[in-house]
């Protein structure tokens, strides 16, 4: 019942700051909001397996992947600090960003947060769990699609290019 009331509370400051977002199905920010309810959810569905049996090669193998996570969402928010010239916080970046993880894929903000849901699942595999990943996957590709027409019309040729040089989430193949 805890879990439960801590994903409710958790859920009610989400939709709180994203609520802007929601009242625009067509931006990226409105996917986005899902998307983070679904890791939530992940998250917490396993929370009291987190630290059950810290050593197996389950748990190696998650922890490893959470904190790939981390890395990878620190790179990407220094990144867009850094050379994405915002005029307040990172979503009004001014300047196309392609350094550090940038260079690489154009969503890495978005693959760290699916390397935490996968790492999340291995936490504790269940039906739900991996449910709760796959929605999670669906709604960053459908973040991504349309974060990408967002900047197509901010950015134009010059993201048309990036978009040939890079890919959308893992390095050389997606």
């Amino acid at each position: 019942m805890i879990w439960l009331a801590i994903f409710l509370l958790l859920s009610a400051a989400l939709l709180a700051a994203a609520w802007p977002n929601l009242r625009t199905p067509s931006r990226h920010g409105f996917y986005r909001y899902f998307a983070f309810e679904a890791l939530l959810g992940q998250v917490l569905l396993g929370g009291r397996y987190w630290f059950a049996d810290p050593l197996s090669p389950r748990q190696v193998v998650s922890w490893v992947l959470l904190a790939g996570s981390a890395a990878l969402a620190a790179n990407g928010f220094a990144m867009l600090r850094r050379h994405g010239a915002p005029t307040g916080g990172i979503e009004t970046t001014q300047a196309l960003v392609e350094q550090g993880a940038y260079r690489w894929v154009r969503h890495p903000l978005y693959g760290s947060l699916l390397l935490a849901g996968i790492g999340a699942v291995l936490k504790h595999v269940t039906p739900w769990s991996l449910g709760l990943v796959l929605i999670l996957a669906g709604l960053l590709m459908a973040t991504a699609r349309v974060e990408e027409g967002e900047n197509l019309e901010r950015f134009g040729q010059a993201y048309r290019d990036y978009m040939r040089r890079t890919t959308r989430f893992i390095p050389f193949l997606y």
